[in-house]
């Protein structure tokens, strides 16, 4: 099931019933950066903390729709007004936790094929944020489906990897090189010798080779015919739908843009609810989920 709606978000999410979606994965206009077209639209605010108040109303519906169970996750990037860094990602996350979410994770999405800047004043940005809140404290998220290859010291090839004529080498080093000299937990620091495998810092892969998920993916941007805005690729989107959903769920996007959340969720076997103010972009998610169809998607 794919349902599309023109309108605006605020309105559209209210006429949809509590609890009726697993996840909600999306990524709002970005405050100050272009003119989509549509009156009433997020993004031209004339400050920053306008924009957070008016996101923040929204995301309240958000949270009213999702499962129990559910979780958010949002890409937002920042800004700068006269100099000054806005801080945009940040207000938002105090702002939802405010609200009542709970913030899970801080994701850096770091983009290695990112566009030049002409600033010679601070280094160039080449990230955006991937916030994770959940609606309660306990939330679905499965981490076996988005499990990545482990690694060993400093990146090396996992143990007993080809080539180094031991079945459990590693790349030579002292293991408690890693800032502060230990890995902290809570309040007591573990050690970190060469004698103790620590699959949380990528030291050694555990018995199937791969690890937990860390909090900073590089994806590559890649544009989308026909759109003629930013839109966020579709492997930055699918661990979301991977980790928070299972095939049958109803995946959210209230500002579906050019409807990359959609194309996942349908290749991925979820159904999809999406919002969008612009009409002619309604008519791009809508080719783009034929096309899926078309393809085959995930039943």
């Amino acid at each position: 099931m794919n349902k599309i709606i023109n309108s605006d978000a605020l309105e559209a999410l209210r006429t949809l019933p509590d609890s009726c979606c697993r996840t909600c994965i999306t990524s709002p206009p970005y405050y100050g950066l272009r003119d989509y077209g549509a009156d009433g639209q997020i993004g031209l605010e004339d400050t920053p903390d306008q924009y957070i108040e008016n996101l923040a109303r929204i995301f309240r519906e958000v949270r009213r729709v999702l499962n129990d169970d559910g979780t958010l996750w949002v890409n937002i990037g920042d800004s700068y007004t006269q100099k000054n860094l806005n801080g945009i990602p940040w207000l938002l996350a105090f702002a939802l936790r405010s609200d009542g979410w709970y913030l899970r994770s801080d994701i850096i999405w770091q983009k290695p094929n990112a566009m030049p800047e002409s600033a010679k004043d601070r280094p160039t940005r080449v990230h955006e944020y991937i916030f994770l809140p959940s609606k309660s404290s306990r939330y679905y998220y499965d981490a076996e489906a988005v499990k990545e290859p482990a690694v060993g010291f400093y990146n090396a090839a996992p143990a007993g990897s080809a080539g180094t004529g031991k079945p459990n080498a590693r790349r030579r080093g002292n293991s408690r090189t890693f800032r502060g000299g230990g890995a902290y937990t809570h309040d007591r620091a573990q050690n970190n010798s060469a004698s103790v495998k620590r699959e949380s810092h990528g030291l050694a892969p555990n018995e199937s080779g791969k690890r937990n998920r860390r909090s900073v993916w590089t994806v590559a941007t890649r544009p989308y015919k026909g759109a003629h805005f930013a839109t966020y690729p579709e492997e930055l989107v699918r661990p979301c739908i991977l980790a928070g959903s299972r095939p049958g769920d109803t995946v959210l996007d209230p500002f579906a843009g050019s409807g990359t959340t959609g194309a996942v969720a349908a290749q991925e076997g979820r159904d999809f609810i999406g919002i969008e103010i612009n009409p002619d972009y309604c008519e791009i998610i809508r080719q783009r989920l034929d096309a899926c169809c078309q393809k085959g998607a995930k039943p």
